[in-house]
C-alpha cells in the first residue's frame, strides 16, 4: 500500500553576475511517495527519476537561453561588430577540427 505524499521537491537554478541582470530556475517536480511494497516503491522512484530528468533537461535549456540573451547583451554593450559575429560563426561550424586559412 502507498500513502501519498503531498510533498514536493524542486530543482532551482541561480546566476548572478556584477554586469548582467540574475536570474532563478526553479521546477517544481512531485516527490516519491512512501510505500510499504518494493515494486511500487521501485515504480514511484522511476516516474520520480523521469520527472527530475525532464525538469533537468527543461532547465538546461532555459538556462542557455537565458545565457545566451546576455552574452549578446554583452556584445552590444562591448561594441562587437558583426565581422566577428561572422568569425564566431565560422569557429562554431568548425569546432574540433584542424582548417587551414588560405590566405
Amino acid at each position: 500500500m502507498s500513502q501519498p505524499s503531498n510533498d514536493t521537491a524542486s530543482l532551482t537554478a541561480t546566476y548572478t553576475s556584477p554586469t548582467n541582470a540574475p536570474f532563478a530556475i526553479t521546477k517544481t517536480i512531485p516527490a516519491p511517495t512512501t510505500t510499504s511494497s518494493s515494486s511500487a516503491a521501485a515504480a514511484d522512484k522511476s516516474r520520480y527519476l523521469e520527472a527530475l530528468r525532464g525538469a533537468v533537461a527543461e532547465t538546461q535549456d532555459q538556462v542557455n537561453r537565458e545565457l545566451t540573451a546576455r552574452m549578446d547583451e554583452d556584445k552590444a554593450r562591448d561594441g562587437t561588430s558583426s565581422a566577428a559575429a561572422v568569425d564566431e560563426a565560422k569557429e562554431e561550424e568548425n569546432y574540433g577540427e584542424d582548417v587551414q586559412e588560405e590566405d
